[in-house]
């Protein structure tokens, strides 16, 4: 069932969504070679932590093997939900970072995925076609329009670009859960599926990679992986589909004032 959002909720929404955006930018301020993918979620967790808010992931699954940890640290290969540990970042890695927050009933999810000192070009084109995509199909979320042509956007956008696009894992509604109705694909065809409807909010988050789509999840659960073990981005914001146009509700402004790095989308 969709659940349409008052303007109260959003309100709400939004104040979980820009945490989110704060403490992926807090967590910037860590991200350098020899850093432990665990400290990372230390930092994560304190600062929701001082912001009165609960961290969405930890504990977060099935009974028997619930997420670890506050931030989900997917690095190079690894698409999402990967585990912060004692890997140490090197110069040259991507790492994509998934966080989410609980504040006042209303769930935050977004994701950004960060440079670990310099990348070749290669590997920032697959950043910046992510991140175009990413506003591509966001620019389709309108009143009226259906999820199929966010998905299509999405995957016309990175295909066309000759990258691979993950078809297994998808966006989703978001709101008093961190996972509603509907399920926002990567991959669609246009004029297809549920109809948008002014007040749904949503996470789109394209997850692409260097290769092909194909992915598989290691023996912890969790961490999926790219079956070619090529890299992958991800990139994630939590919005409200309006007529005319979108509301983003998070923001990566903090991210790039702390990393002065904004990917070049132009």
């Amino acid at each position: 069932m969709i659940y349409l959002k008052s303007e109260s909720e959003i309100d709400l929404m939004r104040e979980s969504a820009q945490l989110v955006s704060r403490t992926l930018a807090e967590v910037a301020k860590y991200i350098e070679p020899g850093v432990k993918t665990k400290k990372l979620d230390e930092v994560a967790e304190g600062f929701i932590a001082k912001n009165d808010a609960t961290p969405a992931f930890k504990g977060y699954g099935p009974p028997n093997n619930p997420f670890p940890a506050t931030l989900c640290i997917s690095v190079n290969e690894q698409v999402v939900h990967g585990f912060p540990g004692d890997y140490q970042l090197k110069d040259g890695d991507i790492v994509s970072i998934d966080c989410g927050v609980e504040k006042n009933g209303y769930f935050g999810d977004h994701a950004y995925t960060f440079v670990v000192g310099e990348a070749d070009e290669k590997t920032m084109r697959l950043l910046r076609v992510t991140l175009e995509s990413l506003y591509a199909g966001i620019e389709q979320a309108v009143h009226g329009n259906k999820i199929g042509d966010i998905s299509n956007a999405v995957q016309t956008h990175c295909e066309q670009a000759g990258f691979g696009v993950v078809r297994d894992l998808v966006g989703h509604g978001i709101g008093k859960s961190m996972h509603e109705d509907p399920s926002v694909p990567n991959f669609g065809r246009k004029n297809k599926g549920k109809r948008l409807r002014k007040g749904m909010t949503l996470a789109v988050e394209p997850m692409i990679t260097l290769g092909g789509w194909r992915i598989k999840t290691l023996e912890d659960g969790w961490t999926v992986v790219t079956s070619d073990n090529s890299l992958a981005a991800h990139y994630e914001h939590d919005i409200v589909v309006r007529e005319g146009e979108a509301e983003i509700l998070s923001t990566f402004d903090y991210i790039e004032q702390i990393t002065q790095k904004e990917i070049d989308t132009h």
